[in-house]
């Protein structure tokens, strides 16, 4: 009777260890922390991270690099002159090297010769132009004063006047919004009204008086009246 009482014993004893056992497998095992190589990166979900100021600067051109759009507001200047003999060419020249102006001279479709300009012969084409006030030289070429708003205007004096053919010049130019500061060479005669009368045959834009200046006039002195000129 024992004997049997104690074999059930071990067979219920049996059972519960086995029923133990069971529950303790099915508690849940915490996961191992992941570790990632060295040469390995975690896949994220997450938004990409905006790129720093200097990577974003780096995709727009640097200053240097950036070309500065033109003033269209700014004043441009040119010299345009005629000359017979070179007197008037080169206070042109330097006229420009100091304002840093432009330079555009007028050259005459026939051009003059030395029997041309010579001023003691009463038939010399020179002398026949400046005693016919209709007389217009034709010029070589087209000059264009687009987007110029200050012209310095330079010529000889022939016979106490501008020679003809800046009248020709000026009657075919439209100088509105201009202002046009007339200069002039000679031995010994005066400017007298040559910058008012060319502005008349212009009829628009704004012509100052000419100024006179002799043949070996020095460049301070060409300095201090273009120093003058400013406001």
């Amino acid at each position: 009777m024992k004997k049997g009482i104690a074999v059930c014993l071990l067979i219920v004893l049996a059972a519960a260890f086995a029923g133990c056992g069971g529950t303790a497998e099915q508690i849940p095992q915490a996961p191992e922390p992941t570790s990632f190589a060295s040469d390995a990166a975690p896949v994220s979900t997450a938004e990409p991270a905006p790129e720093s100021a200097a990577e974003t600067e780096s995709a727009e051109p640097s200053e240097a690099e950036q070309t500065a759009p033109e003033d269209e507001g700014e004043a441009k200047t040119v010299v345009v002159f005629f000359s017979a003999t070179g007197n008037t060419r080169r206070v042109a020249e330097k006229i420009a090297e100091l304002t840093g102006a432009d330079l555009c001279e007028i050259v005459p479709a026939q051009p003059y010769t030395a029997e041309d300009l010579n001023y003691g012969d009463s038939t010399s084409r020179s002398t026949v132009e400046q005693n016919t006030p209709s007389a217009c030289p034709e010029i070589a070429g087209e000059i264009s004063l687009d987007g110029y708003t200050t012209v310095y205007l330079g010529y000889p004096i022939w016979w106490g006047d501008a020679p003809r053919i800046l009248c020709s010049f000026v009657e075919s130019h439209d100088f509105t919004g201009v202002t046009v500061i007339p200069f002039c060479t000679s031995a010994s005669s005066g400017a007298g009204r040559t910058g008012e009368t060319l502005g008349e045959l212009a009829g628009t834009g704004t012509f100052l008086p000419a100024t006179r200046f002799g043949a070996n006039v020095s460049d301070s002195g060409l300095q201090s009246w273009v120093d003058g000129l400013e406001p």
